[in-house]
């Protein structure tokens, strides 16, 4: 007598009784997104981008320093660009990820000492790739004190955004990054470039990560907007608000104010 492959291996017949409903799967991704979990499925997807970019940031860092042997001044700006790109995508990634949790959240526990001209400098340091391939002066002014208490990881954030912004949209000129006194304990930041500016039917939406087409009931996706809406959240999770000037031919300045008392020997 013929048994089956079940049989042999001493698997247990099916019983459909005993199996729950299968739900549907969903028609294509806009429907996962709008499902239940979709906001899970967000956080899951920018996690995994984040992951292997952060490994190109590493490796690419690397052979820029010489680590692994010497490099040519063509591969050095080469490895440079590999760095911007892969670092414009993994901060859209991390704007993902804290716009699912809120975006307003600081995630020092509380005010610590910091080196602002620290902060300013790995900023320039971190778009200066890019910029030096669009010919651009990236220009920085120091404040004095300038070791301050505050939150300096919101603060490094903020001012990574704007720059990186300021450089994607600036085709000639500068970008100037500025930390400037305005009293014993406050600091106005801000980031200005020479571009063409902010057209005034942009400004309505300028915060928004998600911005509607001109034509049809279609959304795109703003990886500007994106960036400026963290920028605000955590301004405002700092104290304070975000500004902006915009001229055509001017170009576009960011800024806002920060109480940072200065930080004492002892601290």
């Amino acid at each position: 007598m013929t048994t089956s492959t079940a049989e042999r291996l001493e698997w247990q017949a099916p019983t459909t009784a005993s199996f729950p409903e299968v739900e549907p799967e969903p028609q294509d991704l806009a429907s996962c997104l709008a499902g239940p979990n979709g906001q899970e499925l967000v956080v899951e997807m920018a996690h995994d981008l984040r992951s292997p970019l952060t490994a190109v940031l590493f490796l690419a860092e690397s052979l820029q320093n010489a680590e692994s042997g010497p490099i040519t001044e063509a591969q050095r700006r080469q490895l440079g660009l590999i760095y911007s790109a892969a670092l414009g995508l993994c901060a859209t990634a991390s704007d993902v990820l804290e716009l699912a949790r809120g975006g307003d959240r600081l995630s020092e526990r509380g005010p610590a000492p910091f080196s602002a001209v620290e902060i300013l400098t790995s900023v320039r340091t971190m778009i200066l790739p890019l910029a030096e391939e669009k010919r651009l002066d990236v220009q920085l002014v120091h404040p004095v004190p300038e070791r301050r208490i505050g939150h300096a990881r919101a603060l490094g954030r903020v001012l990574l955004n704007l720059a990186t912004n300021a450089v994607k949209f600036t085709d000639a000129g500068f970008v100037e990054i500025a930390a400037r006194p305005l009293g014993a304990t406050r600091l106005e930041f801000s980031v200005r470039d020479s571009g063409e500016g902010i057209a005034a039917a942009e400004m309505r939406t300028l915060y928004a990560p998600f911005r509607k087409a001109s034509t049809g009931p279609r959304f795109y996706f703003s990886s500007s907007g994106l960036g400026l809406a963290i920028c605000r959240k955590l301004v405002r999770a700092m104290g304070s608000e975000l500004r902006v000037e915009t001229r055509p031919h001017w170009g576009t300045r960011f800024s806002f104010e920060l109480e940072l008392p200065p930080a004492t020997a002892a601290t």
